[in-house]
Parts: structure tokens; C-alpha cells; sequence
């Protein structure tokens, strides 16, 4: 019996029970065989799920094979979009402007029923969310810091919405939040802590663990902000690089701080903080009557890949009493490259750290750790042992119940992604794909130094896998350099992104930068890219740049 002949129309009087529906399906089916097994039933239409609904899978009566052989059709749709991805000769993405994809887009539409949908459109629209969507993971996607598709990352993320549970508490998360103790440990003795000296939380995202840090930082100095707020405080000021993430003063905003209070600090050519510019703004601000707090130094800027000086500003830091803070989101896990982690000097002084794993160690996101070096007092930062949750007479050790560290309550499982990543690369697999994307960036840096139609922003070699280069079209070679020839090259990378979108052959950011009018960010964090995407690239540019 093929099922497709059975009608279904989403007019409410005519539009049957699922459960209905699914009892006519199963009686014609036993009208032709009544010795048949109820699962083999299931099993010969299921194929078709025109006329079957959510209601029908578990925990449904009956619906073990129904979910199965759902199930089983996602991974398929899944399995398909990844081979697709990791494939070259696809396109990175299907580009349609917004308006298209609100309109609707060959039967995709975005709207929302009141009447449930068939399980055959749940498929439809599982492919075409990943057709219009961009493929993160295709080695020719280079445009944001967190990029690449790792299976085994992928398998762990699958568990952990399976086990759907949440981090406040070890008696419903007890595996995974020994795992995040483990980690924890792990990336305390990487940094150079003692273990039991540091605490930590998986967070959402790395704004969030450099808010962590501030709110940390101010707990430690004030710790009556608690309870009666900012107006019990005097003005304090925090430091920052000009090159820092602009999550610094996102956070002083939505802690009441305020961004005029946030100090940005000259930095040199090549983006690094410079020591002696922050001791003159720590003294005017002095002067000005605040309390300096605290100073945020960047280890892997997000556009030019900088390390600020760790050791000189912790210096700094201990002689005007200032809580160090090293934002290590892009730049932290080069720790786990021998050949690399010099470059982070001196981060074992520092208070706190913010460190993405979702970076350059490619787990998908999201997974952000902070780390603190004094045990305890994110625990007194944020405790308020809520009676529902944080019983002290459980019986077990409530330590284990982290919940009341964090800002939030309900916390969402990132731990075990990373877990199961390390486990399966091990420490060493890391290093090695950690110093394989470091020598993509000196291949290309090296590349564009022989290829006359571009010029680097700063010519050094990347410290991480940054490099910042603008594409010289051959209408602008024989203009000299200055305001003219500057406002002409400021739109040429838009165009050439734009282009490249609309064909859908790669992804890479471009940006403004101080003085510099608009360039070229390449970073490399995807497993899947080579030095022949390089390549291609630097072609594909100047192909769809050369008229401009």
C-alpha cells in the first residue's frame, strides 16, 4: 500500500487526530495481513511520513520504530551536509538576502503554523535550513574566528542534547560536572596554577568570561558591591588595550561601570599594548581621583593577532595593586604548542583568564572557559544558596553542586565536547593541529610577499594565525598613496566580499582598523583547509577584484 494517496489538508474540520490518522494507517495494514507484527508495520510505511506527526514518536505508545526511522532520516540529511562540506567543489554558502528568505524561498518558509506539520515537511525543512545556511566547516570558510567541523566534537554535542540536562547541580549532571572539574584542572596546570590554589566555569562565550573577570575583579576589591551596589564605591577605572575586544566595555556597561570609566591603551604598530602608556594613564587616572581596578591584556587580538606584553603589564599591575586579567580567548590555546606557547610569557601571573576552546582548538561552539586563580571567591562573588537547589544536607559532597558560582542558573553542558575531543587527539593532537594552522599563516604571509597586486598591513611575520593584506587592483597601482588612492581602496574589499558571497566560492572577513581603510582578515582554525585553498583564495580575489 503506498500511503502518498492518503490526503492530508490543514483545513481544521477535515484535518484528523494523529492518532487517528495513525490507527487508520495501522488497520489497513492488518486488513491485509493480521498475523502481522505491529513494528513491522510501522517499519513498511514509515518511509513515507507525508501523514505522520510529532505525536507519534516516544514517548507515544508505540513509537519506538516510528523514532527510529525518524531519527534515522536526520542523521542521513546530516551525514549528507557534512560530506558536502568537507567537499571543495561545493559552494561555502546559497546567498539570499533576508527579505527572500522571510518571503520564502521554493517552499522553504520560515512562518509558523498553528496546525502541526507532517514529519515529511520537519525533514524538507531540516535540508533546507542547511542549504540557505553556510557551511562553517568547508575549507574555503575563513571569515570568523571559530570555524571547522569536528566529528568528534559533533558526536559529543549529539550526547549532550540527548542528555539534556543542566550544570547547576551534580545530582542531575554528576558526569558532567566532574568533567568540567577536569578540564578545569587540566587548563589551570597548561597555564601554570597550582590546582588546588584555582577555580573556573564554562561559560557562554568568551564576552562572557571577560565579564566574569571584571565582576570578579571588583567582588575582590569591594566586596560590599554585593549588597549594596555601585553608590557605595568610589569611581573606578579599567585599562584596556585600543586593539582589545570590545567585550570590556559591553561588560562595564552591564555592570554599571560605565564605558567612559574604560581607559583604552596606545598600542605599537604591530597592535601590542605598550607598558609605559599604561602606566601614564593608570597615574592620570589617579589624579582624577578613581581607583584604578583593574587591567585587561590581550593574548591574540581579534584583528591583528597581537600578544600584548604579559610580563611588563603584570608588573605594572602588582605595583599599583590592579586585578590582571589576560583575555586569551583567540590566543590561549596556543599554550598547548611547544613551539608556540612562549608567546603567552608570564600568563600564570595574571588573575584571571578567558579561554575559547571553540577557537583554534576547534570545538564546536559554544565552549568558553574563565579561570580564576584564587579559589573561592567566584563562589562568594555570586553565591545566594538558593533553598531549591543548593540544599547543604544532600548526601553527597555539595561542593559538586557548581550552580552558585555562575551568574546564571540554568547553565548549558559545554564540557563534554571538549572532554571527548581530548580524549580523542589527546594533548599532542591539539599541539599538532594548533601548529598546522600557525604554518598556514606564514604560507600565506610568505605568498602575498611574492604576489605584486597585494601589500600587507604590517609586514611581520603573524604571531598567530592573523594576516591583515589588501588587494591592490590594477586601477589603483600607478595612483600614489594618499587620500585619494585611500578612499578608492576602502571600498574595494566590500565589493570583493560582496562578489564572492553572491557566487557563494568562499568566506573572509575584511574591516577598517584605526587608520587603515578597509582590509582583508585572513584566520585560520579549520582542520578541513589546505595550503591549495590558500591558494585558491588569493586567485579567487584578484578574479572577481581585477576590474574595480
Amino acid at each position: 500500500m503506498d500511503f502518498r494517496t492518503v490526503s492530508h489538508t490543514t483545513n481544521e474540520q477535515d484535518h484528523p487526530q494523529p492518532h487517528r490518522m495513525r490507527q487508520k494507517h495501522l488497520s489497513c495494514l492488518q486488513g491485509e495481513s493480521e498475523e502481522r507484527d505491529k513494528g513491522s508495520i510501522i517499519e513498511s510505511f514509515v518511509t513515507n511520513f507525508s501523514n505522520i506527526y510529532e505525536s507519534e514518536l516516544l514517548p507515544a505508545r508505540n513509537g519506538e520504530k516510528l523514532t527510529e526511522h525518524f531519527l534515522h532520516e536526520v542523521v542521513d540529511i546530516l551525514l549528507s551536509y557534512i560530506k558536502k562540506t568537507y567537499d571543495g567543489k561545493s559552494k561555502v554558502l546559497d546567498f539570499h538576502h533576508p527579505h527572500q528568505l522571510l518571503e520564502g524561498l521554493e517552499g522553504f518558509s520560515v512562518e509558523l503554523s498553528d496546525q502541526p506539520q507532517p514529519l515529511e515537511q520537519i525533514l524538507v525543512d531540516c535540508r533546507d535550513t542547511l542549504k540557505y545556511g553556510v557551511k562553517t566547516g568547508h575549507p574555503r570558510y575563513f571569515n570568523q574566528l571559530s570555524s571547522g567541523l569536528d566529528i568528534i566534537g559533533l558526536a559529543g554535542e549529539w550526547l549532550t542534547a540527548t542528555a539534556n540536562t543542566n550544570m547547576f547541580t551534580y545530582e542531575i549532571a554528576p558526569v558532567f560536572i566532574v568533567m568540567e572539574e577536569i578540564l578545569l584542572k587540566k587548563m589551570h596546570e597548561i597555564i601554570g596554577w597550582g590546582e588546588s590554589e584555582a577555580d573556573g566555569v564554562f561559560s557562554p562565550g568568551g564576552s562572557i568570561s571577560n565579564l566574569y573577570s571584571i565582576l570578579v575583579a571588583r567582588y575582590k576589591r569591594f566586596p560590599e558591591v554585593k549588597t549594596k551596589g555601585m553608590a557605595a564605591l568610589p569611581d573606578i577605572a579599567l585599562f584596556v588595550s585600543e586593539h582589545s575586544h570590545y567585550s570590556i566595555k559591553k561588560a562595564a556597561a552591564v555592570l554599571g561601570i560605565g564605558t567612559d570609566n574604560v581607559v583604552s591603551v596606545k598600542c605599537d604598530a604591530r597592535g601590542k599594548m605598550i607598558p609605559s602608556e599604561l602606566e601614564r594613564a593608570i597615574l592620570k587616572v589617579k589624579r582624577q581621583g578613581k581607583v584604578p581596578l583593574y587591567v585587561c591584556a590581550t593574548a591574540g587580538t581579534t584583528v591583528y593577532g597581537a600578544f600584548d606584553p604579559l610580563a611588563c603589564i603584570a608588573d605594572i599591575a602588582d605595583k599599583y595593586n590592579l586585578w590582571m586579567h589576560v583575555d586569551a580567548a583567540w590566543g590561549g590555546s596556543l599554550l598547548l604548542s611547544g613551539r608556540h606557547s612562549y608567546k603567552l610569557s608570564s600568563i600564570e601571573r595574571a588573575n584571571s583568564v578567558t579561554w575559547n576552546p571553540h577557537k583554534l582548538m576547534g570545538v564546536p561552539l559554544q565552549c568558553s572557559a574563565f579561570l580564576v586563580r584564587e579559589k573561592g571567591v567566584l563562589q562568594a562573588c555570586n553565591q545566594l544558596c538558593a533553598g531549591y537547589l543548593f540544599q547543604p544536607d544532600k548526601q553527597y559532597d555539595t561542593a559538586y553542586d557548581t550552580g552558585d558560582k555562575t551568574i546564571q542558573c540554568g547553565r548549558h553542558v559545554d564540557v563534554f565536547k571538549l572532554w571527548l575531543m581530548w580524549r580523542a587527539k589527546g594533548t599532542q593532537g591539539f599541539e599538532i593541529l594548533i601548529n598546522r594552522f600557525l604554518e598556514l599563516a606564514e604560507y600565506l604571509y610568505k605568498e602575498l610577499k611574492t604576489r605584486k597586486n597585494y601589500e600587507l598591513v604590517f609586514d611581520a611575520e603573524p604571531e598567530l594565525t592573523n594576516v591583515c593584506f589588501w588587494y591592490i587592483p590594477p586601477s589603483l597601482r600607478q595612483i600614489p598613496k594618499g587620500p585619494e588612492r585611500e578612499k578608492r581602496l576602502h571600498q574595494i574589499a566590500p565589493k570583493i566580499k560582496a562578489r564572492m558571497v553572491e557566487e557563494g566560492t568562499a568566506m573572509v572577513g575584511y574591516q577598517p582598523h584605526g587608520d587603515n581603510v578597509n582590509f582583508f582578515r585572513m584566520v585560520f582554525s579549520n582542520p578541513a583547509t589546505k595550503k591549495p585553498d590558500v591558494d585558491f583564495l588569493l586567485d579567487e580575489i584578484e578574479r572577481l577584484g581585477k576590474d574595480l
